[in-house]
C-alpha cells in the first residue's frame, strides 16, 4: 500500500523531481564524490600513482604533520586570525545596523548603507592591492601622513607585527556594511508597539536598544556566531597568501596556504589531504560543541 501511494504521488509530481535533478547532481557531484579523496590522507601517495595509488599507511601523514613546527606555526596563525575576526569583526555589523535602525532621515540612512555595503561588491585582489598602494614606504598615504607629522616611514606589508591588524581591518571594512543587512531585516520586523509602550514608560534610545532591539537580534546572532564558529579555522586563502611574503612569513602563514604549497608546489598529496582533513574535524568539532551550548543556554540552535 505504502508503496503505491508513493508511485502514485511521483507519477503526479514527476515534473518537481526532474526541476530539482540539476541541483541534486551537483551536490553529489561536487560535493560528495570528492569525499573519495579522503583516502588519500592514508596513503603514501605520489604524482603519477593514480587516485587510489600508493601505499596503504594509516595515519603516518597525519603523524608527520603534527610534529612539523611549521603546521603548528600556520594552526596558530590561522587560530589567532580567526579568533580576532570573531571578536572584534563579528560585533561590527550588529553595532551598525543597531545604529542605522536609529536613523531618521531616510536619505541618510541609504547613503551610509551604499557606502557601508560597496566594499563588498570588490574583489580580494583589489582589496590588497590597495593597501599596498596607501601603505606604501614610497608612495603610500599613509606614510606621507606620518612622515608629515615627523614620524619614520613603515613598511607595513612586510612586517609581521602588522599582518594580524591589517587582515581584521580589512576584513571589517569589506564585509561590515553587507553582514549589517540580515540585522537590519530582523530589526524590521520588530513590532512597533514595542516601541510605542517604550516611550510611553519613557525609555530612552540606549534603553530601546537593551530591551526591545537586542532581544530581537539574539537568536539572529547565535546562529550566525555558530556558523563562523564552525569556520573557525577556515582563513580565507586567497586574502592570506596575497598578502604574504618573505619578510612576514611567520605571521601570514596559516593552515590554507599551507595546504597549497605543501599540496601543489611540493606535490606531497598525502600530506595536504591530512592536514586538510584535520582542519575539516576541528571545524566539525568546534560546530557541534558551539550549537550544544547555545541549544542548552538559549534554546537557539541550528539542529
Amino acid at each position: 500500500m505504502g508503496r503505491s501511494v508513493l508511485a502514485g504521488h511521483f507519477r503526479k509530481t514527476y515534473q518537481l523531481y526532474i526541476l530539482l535533478l540539476p541541483a541534486l547532481l551537483y551536490f553529489i557531484i561536487f560535493h560528495y564524490v570528492p569525499y573519495a579523496g579522503l583516502q588519500i590522507a592514508f596513503r603514501n601517495l605520489r604524482p603519477g600513482q593514480g587516485f587510489f595509488g600508493g601505499e596503504w599507511v594509516g595515519f603516518m601523514q597525519f603523524s608527520r604533520f603534527m610534529s612539523s613546527s611549521m603546521f603548528w606555526n600556520a594552526f596558530y596563525n590561522t587560530v589567532k586570525v580567526s579568533f580576532a575576526n570573531i571578536i572584534i569583526g563579528f560585533p561590527i555589523p550588529i553595532i551598525l545596523a543597531l545604529l542605522l535602525n536609529e536613523v531618521i532621515s531616510k536619505h541618510f540612512k541609504k547613503t551610509v548603507q551604499t557606502i557601508s555595503y560597496a566594499p563588498y561588491f570588490i574583489s580580494v585582489v583589489v582589496v590588497v592591492s590597495m593597501m599596498s598602494l596607501f601603505l606604501s614606504p614610497s608612495i603610500g598615504v599613509i606614510n606621507g601622513i606620518i612622515e608629515i607629522f615627523g614620524g619614520e616611514k613603515v613598511n607595513f606589508m612586510a612586517r609581521p607585527e602588522w599582518f594580524l591588524p591589517l587582515f581584521v581591518i580589512s576584513r571589517i571594512w569589506q564585509i561590515a556594511g553587507w553582514g549589517s543587512i540580515i540585522y537590519m531585516a530582523t530589526l524590521s520586523t520588530v513590532d512597533q508597539t514595542q516601541y510605542e509602550a517604550a516611550i510611553i514608560d519613557g525609555a530612552s534610545k540606549l534603553q530601546k536598544i537593551w530591551y526591545i532591539n537586542i532581544p530581537a537580534l539574539l537568536p539572529t546572532i547565535l546562529i550566525l556566531l555558530i556558523l563562523d564558529c564552525g569556520n573557525i579555522l577556515n582563513v580565507g586563502f586567497e586574502k592570506a597568501f596575497l598578502m604574504q611574503n618573505t619578510m612576514n612569513l611567520s605571521a601570514s602563514e596559516v593552515l590554507s596556504t599551507y595546504v597549497y604549497k605543501v599540496g601543489l608546489i611540493h606535490a606531497d598529496y598525502s600530506l595536504a589531504t591530512a592536514a586538510g582533513l584535520f582542519n575539516s574535524v576541528i571545524n566539525f568539532t568546534v560546530l557541534i560543541c558551539v550549537n550544544t551550548v547555545a541549544r542548552n543556554i538559549n534554546k537557539t540552535s541550528l539542529w
